[in-house]
């Protein structure tokens, strides 16, 4: 026999995909919905978690649960320099906040890639259409650092590289998937636990020097990546 709280949450869950709630509307508080299907509040309480984990509602703390967009960002693997633009055509809107940038002494793997013991660290979330999206982690040689600082604090790395006439030519990455811990969730807007996906990147200059180390980890429910592929 299924749960209570997994069968209030598949009705809620329909209804929302039937579209008698919108995007934006409040779905039914704990009391009312204790009063509906006859459970206690816990149980209630577990339906609308449920739903969150789906990234189907967010919950505002004070107001109530609310319909969340189901709009997904894709990121085109085949032209990663061109987000922006790829955003754009989507008709999404980037915006960048830094949590941090300063040098570091740098862990031995990104050592090893760099070939530096101090390079410049930074944590960003990028919000897409006003939503946080993804948590950018990113080592940069330190002379980019240092110079650039002004500009990584504000657009994205690989943008801000460009426009200074540093041409990637070369990306190595590696997609995995992990899970919400106490920081994400919090920088993410997102429960313990949600699914994450983590992309690792490696971007190299023309003769092979590795300038970039990072990770970007993005909501699952908000983010995926797509491939172009043509054959020679």
């Amino acid at each position: 026999m299924i749960p209570l709280h997994l069968a209030i949450s598949e009705q809620l869950r329909d209804r929302i995909l039937a579209g008698q709630y919108q995007l934006g509307d409040q779905l039914p508080s704990e009391h009312q919905l204790m009063a509906e299907f006859k459970v206690s509040r816990i149980t209630a309480r577990r339906a609308i978690s449920n739903l969150t984990q789906q990234g189907l509602i967010t919950v505002q703390r004070g107001k109530g649960a609310f319909v969340a967009t189901q709009q997904k960002v894709a990121y085109l693997l085949s032209s990663p320099l061109l987000l922006e633009a790829d955003m754009a055509r989507q008709g999404v809107e980037i915006t960048v906040r830094t949590l941090f940038f300063e040098p570091v002494t740098v862990p031995d793997e990104v050592r090893k890639v760099l070939k530096c013991s101090i390079a410049h660290l930074q944590k960003k979330v990028l919000s897409f259409n006003g939503i946080p999206g993804c948590v950018d982690i990113t080592y940069i040689l330190p002379e980019f650092g240092e110079v650039y600082e002004k500009d990584l604090r504000e657009q994205l790395t690989f943008t801000t590289l460009e426009q200074q006439g540093i041409q990637v030519k070369k990306i190595d990455a590696v997609i995995e998937c992990t899970q919400a811990d106490y920081e994400t969730s919090e920088q993410l807007e997102v429960p313990l636990g949600h699914p994450l996906i983590v992309y690792q990147h490696t971007a190299y200059t023309e003769k092979n020097c590795a300038i970039v180390y990072g990770e970007s980890i993005s909501r699952g429910d908000r983010f995926c990546y797509s491939v172009r592929i043509d054959r020679i």
